[in-house]
């Protein structure tokens, strides 16, 4: 193998592990945000517009 086929391999090996590193960089990011979301929408209670407030009697 000549030194130019080399190094264009490593190169992409390099690449590839900068694009991986990276994803998952992204994915623990977003993964975090979701986390945090959830935890917030559980500390508020869900309020319904009009349920509670009135009683619908049929006859």
């Amino acid at each position: 193998m000549n030194m130019n086929s080399i190094m264009a391999s490593q190169l992409r090996s390099l690449q590839s592990t900068v694009q991986l590193s990276v994803m998952n960089k992204a994915l623990s990011v977003n993964a975090n945000a979701v986390t945090d979301m959830l935890q917030s929408m559980q500390d508020q209670p869900a309020v319904h517009p009009y349920k509670g407030s009135a009683v619908d009697v049929k006859a």
